[in-house]
């Protein structure tokens, strides 16, 4: 006669009697609240104290809890997924943007699908058509080239965010920094230094940043009665060619000049690797001034002196927002103030 077979053992209350996974009810247990709670609060809708959340939190982290996105997106009618349209994925100040985007996202379990506009209108139009047929529950917007009222007609159909304008409709929230104000303080820095001769290396003369950043240096020259020399604004594009290509044409010029302020960082290094190449020093002999503080900016020779625009910090706000629209709370958001980062490649105006 065989022996009696032993009964198999019992699983852990910690998971589903029949697929051995962890259950969303198990977190409500464990955490002493309701399954729909812990289920408001992956999906990022719940308003709830912070005890409750972090009882959630511990749950989750004490019987190893792995959401089913897709399941929790069918439940809560949305997709658990944000479309951010850029305008170069390879570019290093949106670069930093995307990150930010992607790690206030992910606090909140959602996850965001990037495609790239390429400062062209038509482009970004289609970028949007086609997140639209993804079903996403939102878009993001990082400056670009649509018109207004296409954004406008965008956010009649998902919550939409855009950064670098200054927009109100309903549905939409534009996050804008002070191109003005910051440009001012850069060149007002540049003149505190006892420069009068202060040439700029424009940008893209499409994008309104640039105008707005060209507009902060004439107002800075203008509060200090230093005459606007049209002579010493040179064209760039934005990239670090542009940026020596633009002083070499300074310098073939010959027009005096003792300091550069350029509207990004970018073409403030091709710029100090012109003046180089020239035979000139920084900050000895001209000093140069950036703006978006790259994180390069710290460790280029010399370290070079900029605006400092935040971009993983407007990227956390733009997907900050987009949640709190998504929750269905009023908007708040607080753009960073402008801010001259001074560091070696700006020094005393020199005796000339």
């Amino acid at each position: 006669m065989s022996s009696p077979k032993k009964a198999p053992p019992r699983k852990s209350s910690r998971t589903d009697s029949a697929t051995g996974v962890v259950t969303l009810d198990r977190v409500a247990q464990l955490a002493g609240v309701s399954a729909s709670t812990v289920s408001r609060i992956l999906n990022g809708t719940a308003k709830v104290t912070d005890d409750k959340r972090a009882a959630v939190d511990a749950a989750i982290a004490e019987l190893g809890f792995v959401p089913n996105p897709m399941a929790r997106g069918l439940a809560g009618g949305r997709t658990l997924s944000i479309g951010v349209v850029t305008q170069a994925i390879d570019s290093p100040f949106y670069g930093g943007s995307l990150r930010g985007i992607e790690d206030e996202l992910d606090r909140a379990g959602y996850s965001p699908l990037f495609v790239s506009g390429h400062w062209n209108a038509a482009e970004e139009a289609r970028c949007i058509a086609m997140l639209q047929a993804r079903r996403v529950d939102g878009i993001i917007v990082l400056t670009g080239r649509m018109s207004d009222n296409a954004l406008r007609t965008c956010a009649k159909r998902m919550p939409l965010v855009v950064t670098g304008r200054t927009l109100k409709a309903k549905n939409l929230v534009a996050l804008n920094f002070n191109n003005t104000e910051a440009a001012r303080l850069a060149t007002q820095h540049l003149i505190d230094l006892g420069h009068r001769r202060i040439a700029f290396i424009a940008g893209d003369a499409v994008h309104p940043d640039a105008m707005e950043r060209q507009a902060g240096y004439r107002a800075a020259l203008q509060a200090a009665g230093i005459a606007f020399n049209p002579e010493l604004v040179v064209p760039g594009l934005f990239t670090e060619e542009s940026g020596l290509t633009a002083v070499n044409r300074l310098l073939d010029s010959r027009h005096r000049f003792t300091a550069i302020f350029a509207s990004n960082d970018q073409m403030a290094l091709g710029a100090s690797l012109a003046l180089h190449r020239r035979g000139l020093r920084v900050p000895q002999d001209v000093s140069v001034v950036g703006f978006d503080d790259l994180p390069v900016a710290r460790f280029v020779v010399p370290p070079l002196t900029t605006v400092q625009n935040p971009a993983y910090e407007m990227g956390q706000l733009a997907a900050g927002v987009m949640l709190q629209m998504l929750r269905g709370e009023k908007p708040q958001a607080e753009v960073p103030l402008p801010n001259v980062m001074v560091r070696e490649s700006t020094g005393r105006c020199p005796r000339t």
